[in-house]
């Protein structure tokens, strides 16, 4: 009994006791979860941007340039009857008395002042203005505005008389309610010159065909020839939606002058000058025009 107890316990004793298992999870297991967070946050981080964001807009600054409009007309009558007084006067005591009287309601105390001795008592000559061209109006600053003007004056001494023509500047102050006066006196200027602009001639450049140079040609000898007394009715049918107005002269037709032809999208441009006889001053008149015709039925000139 005894030797089969322990026959057993050594039987026991001896036997290896079994492993437990373990179960790990692996490290892809992890790393796809942590993505899975990361994808599903930052997808929820964008839609609250979106939601919250701040709109932004590029800002372009435009400078805005304002035209101002002057009525000229206050300025030009006001220099213009300044001009007629103080450029006429008599060789007389009372008209030279007359004349500082008159230009005092134009100019400041300072230039009446100054104006004292232009025309002195003993002077020999005696003016009229016959003629005013008002050549320019600018804004200076502060409401003052530069005139420039010629004036046309018959001056007489004894039995002699010439006619003189001289260009000024002078400066006008204008307050706020419209009131003008004078604040430098009429100084030596000049008026503009001739330009020597010359303007690019137009010139055929083969786009009509001869016959349609010569249809066109017909036709605009036929207009002009009637143009000068043509009515309403009689324009109608050459001319559309009043490209060319009524001139109702007594004008003779004479003959079309270099008239040069260019075609483009089914319209004929024509630049002519016509030659025409004034009955009344006996005079030629060259008329130049600038015109576009179409034709449908018949050419008719649509600009």
């Amino acid at each position: 009994m005894k030797s089969l107890f322990k026959k057993k316990e050594k039987q026991t004793l001896g036997t290896k006791p079994k492993k437990t298992k373990v179960r790990t999870v692996g490290t892809r297991k992890k790393i796809v979860t942590f993505l899975w967070i990361l994808l599903i946050g930052s997808l929820a981080f964008g839609i609250y941007k979106n939601f919250t964001a701040i709109d932004q807009h590029t800002v372009h600054e435009r400078e805005i340039i304002e035209t101002r409009i002057i009525d000229t007309n206050a300025i030009e009558s006001f220099t213009k009857n300044f001009v007629e007084d103080y450029y006429t006067w008599q060789n007389e005591k009372d008209s030279i008395e007359q004349r500082a009287e008159k230009i005092s309601d134009y100019l400041t105390e300072d230039l009446q002042t100054l104006n004292t001795d232009t025309v002195r008592d003993d002077i020999p000559t005696s003016s009229s203005v016959s003629n005013i061209d008002i050549w320019s109006v600018t804004p200076e600053k502060d409401d003052t505005y530069a005139v420039v003007f010629s004036v046309d004056q018959k001056i007489t001494e004894d039995k002699n008389s010439e006619r003189v023509r001289s260009t000024y500047r002078i400066l006008l102050h204008q307050d706020n309610v419209g009131n003008l006066v004078i604040t430098q006196n009429p100084t030596l200027w000049s008026i503009p010159n001739k330009s020597d602009y010359e303007p690019q001639q137009s010139e055929s450049n083969g786009t009509v065909d001869s016959d349609t140079v010569q249809e066109v040609t017909e036709f605009l000898e036929t207009f002009f020839s009637f143009y000068p007394t043509a009515t309403d009715k009689e324009l109608a049918y050459y001319v559309k939606d009043q490209a060319l107005p009524l001139v109702n002269q007594a004008y003779v037709f004479s003959e079309l002058i270099n008239p040069v032809f260019q075609e483009n999208e089914n319209q004929i441009k024509v630049w002519v000058t016509v030659k025409y006889l004034d009955e009344t001053t006996k005079a030629t008149q060259f008329s130049q025009y600038e015109l576009i015709l179409e034709k449908d039925r018949n050419w008719m000139i649509v600009e």
